[in-house]
Order: structure tokens, then sequence, then C-alpha cells
């Protein structure tokens, strides 16, 4: 299972296995896929893993903020979701039982963090990921870099970083709903509280996400 992850987790899924699920909807062959993995068909398992490696990954590392520990937590997230997809019943829908795993494992790693005096900040170094790719983080020297995609990499930037200034329930419904783009039905489901609540919450969280960006000179044009 261990080389499944390592071969797998975090590689773009190859076009020759994109036909199936372009031809069955994606419940259809989320079900199928889910029914064969629980028989303990491991080809079934990995289709399951190619399609949701990113999202998890996505959501890992902006609650993260650390790419090595968003990697790690990555492949624990579906050696998981391995063990115990047996016990899943389809009550609700998969994505919200693997963001609801997901979101679980990062509360539990921020505490070690916190416990180990590590803030899990990225190295200044480090790639972003974005959902159009990694922005690099040297731009001090932008060479023929066009101002307009310059400004969008710095503006990336500066919100990876608001992000992880946040409050962590903040933290967390602002990347479900703004980041990975969950419907407010499915957040609540994934975080347990109730739709008026979630939005309540979810105001917040961008009010203050709109200050620490102000403060840090991000204003909407």
């Amino acid at each position: 299972m261990e080389l499944i992850l390592k071969d797998h987790c975090l590689k773009k899924q190859d076009p020759s296995k994109q036909v199936e699920s372009v031809t069955l909807g994606q419940e259809d062959w989320e079900k199928r896929w889910i029914e064969e993995a629980q028989r303990g068909d491991v080809q079934a398992f990995e289709r399951i893993v190619l399609a949701y490696q990113q999202k998890v990954f996505n959501l890992a590392y902006r609650m993260l903020g650390e790419r090595e520990e968003a990697e790690d937590l990555t492949q624990e997230v579906f050696l998981n979701v391995f063990r115990h997809l047996a016990k899943f019943r389809g009550k609700a829908q998969f994505s919200t039982w693997i963001y609801q795993v997901t979101l679980n494992h990062c509360r539990n790693r921020l505490k070690y963090l916190k416990r180990r005096y590590h803030h899990a900040k990225e190295s200044l170094d480090s790639p972003v990921s974005t959902d159009e790719g990694s922005v690099d983080k040297d731009l001090r020297d932008p060479g023929d870099i066009p101002e307009e995609v310059l400004f969008k990499q710095e503006v990336q930037l500066l919100v990876h970083r608001a992000l992880g200034m946040l409050r962590k329930d903040y933290r967390e419904v602002v990347v479900l709903r703004d980041i990975q783009g969950l419907s407010y039905q499915e957040i609540a489901r994934v975080v347990g509280l109730p739709e008026g609540t979630l939005k309540s919450r979810l105001h917040r969280a961008r009010m203050e996400l709109k200050e620490i960006l102000e403060r840090m000179g991000v204003t909407r044009g």
C-alpha cells in the first residue's frame, strides 16, 4: 500500500486513466471504484487516490502552511482511508468523508506542531501551491516576467501568508469555501456546523482576512 502512495501521490493523472471518469458521471465512477476497492481491488483504490490527491494536498497545505508537512499528511490520509474504507457506507458523499478525514488529520498535526514549538511556516524559498501550479517565492530577479503576472504572484504569496495568520477555525472555512470551492451544505457537513453558523463564521473569517491583507498593503483593485 505504501508503494502505491509513493508512486502516485501528488503526481498528475495519466490521461489514459481519465477516459473512464469522462465517460461516466462522477457519482457513477466514484461509487463503482469505492465498491471495487472495498472488495480489495488495489487498482480501484489507485484511481481514488488519483482523483482526490490534489484536493487533499491543497487542503493540507493551506491548513499547515508547509509543503513537506502537507505531503506527509496527504499520504497519512490515504493510508487511513485505505484502512477504513470498508466502514464507508455511503450515507454521506465520499468527498465529504475524505475532507473530514483530512481536516481531522490537519487539526491533530497542528496540535502536535504547536506542542513541538514548530509553527509550520514555509521556507521563504519554497514554492506556493496554487490551482495554476507552483509559484516561486524567489521574486528578487523577475527578469522578463510581465508586470501583471509578477503582481499576481506577489498577491498569491501574501494571501498564503495571511491565511496562516488566521485562527484555525476561520482558516478551515475560508479554505474549504474560497479555495476548495465546496458548497455551504458540504462545508457544514465537513466541519459539523449548522449552515447559518457556518455562514456567520465565514463572514467573520473573510473580514479578518481582508484586514490582514490590507495591513500587508493588498487592496481590491
